[in-house]
C-alpha cells in the first residue's frame, strides 16, 4: 500500500486543516468554495466557471462511479484544487 502524502489547506484567516493529498500534487492559490452535488464530478472540475478556485464536495463518496466522455465541459481541469473526504 502507497504512502499517503501530507496536504494542507491554509486559509486566509490563519485556519489550517490537514489532509492526504492525491492526483496532482503540489502548491496552488484559489477561492475556496463548495459544492452540494451527489454526483458530477466530472463536470465540475471541468467546467471553467470554477477556474482557479478549490472545489470542496460535502458529499462524502467522491470518484466512485468513473468517469464519461459526455460529461466534460472543457478540454482540461478548471479547478485550482479539489477536497473531497474519502
Amino acid at each position: 500500500m502507497k504512502k499517503k502524502k501530507p496536504a494542507i489547506l491554509l486559509l486566509e484567516d490563519g485556519r489550517s486543516f490537514e489532509g492526504a493529498a492525491f492526483g496532482h500534487i503540489g502548491e496552488t492559490t484559489g477561492e475556496v468554495c463548495f459544492n452540494t452535488g451527489m454526483s458530477g464530478y466530472q463536470e465540475i472540475l471541468t467546467d471553467p466557471s470554477y477556474c482557479q478556485q478549490i472545489v470542496t464536495m460535502t458529499a462524502p463518496h467522491i470518484g466512485n462511479y468513473g468517469v464519461n466522455s459526455d460529461d466534460i465541459e472543457s478540454n482540461r481541469i478548471q479547478v485550482a484544487g479539489f477536497v473531497v473526504k474519502e
